[in-house]
């Protein structure tokens, strides 16, 4: 992975010295980091469809991190780490209410905070991988005719060639080649293939 499509941490907190810290802790495990002291700063140059995560303090002059925290969870999907001076159980209920995938309290330990951020980097990655895979997924589903997707919703159901024939008023011959065209378009090899494909793509992978 080159370094403009690898991951990135944006540090969001006024502490200078808080950020050059983490940003230093982050690059000795090999880990790219971006510092901004503004979260207005922040909202107006990060990256939303970039791999990473972001460390936000929670009290910060002029937007809280909470508020942030909100305008990031309305529109992006980057994952955020909570870090606050001051814990208490209600702002831990909250940040984790919002979207936040993490809740620590400064000073933060290292190993803590690298464990929670790759973490975090983990399953960003992963949640985009499972985004790509049902996005091509999809497109490969819209390939199929009218009467393909038929075919394709009885074999999911378990419909032998000659039941769905029946069920559809064709003929066995007519359904086998249904069937085939069927497999060649979601470009799969074999029936458990098959319908894996078609039950990530329902409503809720029901």
């Amino acid at each position: 992975m080159n370094q403009q499509h690898s991951p990135l941490i944006y540090l969001v907190d006024d502490d200078d010295a808080v950020r050059d810290a983490l940003a230093l802790l982050l690059k000795s495990v090999g880990l790219r980091a971006e510092g901004f002291a503004s979260p207005q700063q922040f909202l107006a140059q990060h990256d939303r469809h970039g791999i990473g995560c972001v460390v936000l303090d929670i009290r910060m002059p002029g937007i809280s991190g909470l508020d942030v925290l909100d305008t990031l969870s309305a529109g992006s999907d980057l994952p955020v780490i909570m870090l606050t001076g001051h814990g208490n159980v209600d702002l831990c209920r909250r940040a984790f209410k919002s979207g936040a995938v993490e809740f620590l309290q400064k000073p933060v330990d290292d190993d803590l905070f690298l464990d929670a951020v790759q973490k975090a980097v983990r399953q960003h990655i992963g949640s985009r991988e499972r985004q790509a895979a049902t996005l091509a997924a999809r497109e490969k589903l819209a390939r199929l005719s009218g009467r393909e997707l038929e075919v394709l919703q009885r074999i999911a159901d378990g419909l032998s060639n000659k039941e769905i024939a029946r069920e559809l008023a064709l003929s066995p011959r007519t359904v086998e080649t249904y069937r085939a065209n069927v497999f060649a378009k979601l470009e799969v090899d074999t029936l458990a293939q098959l319908i894996r494909h078609y039950l990530a793509l329902l409503p809720d992978g029901a």
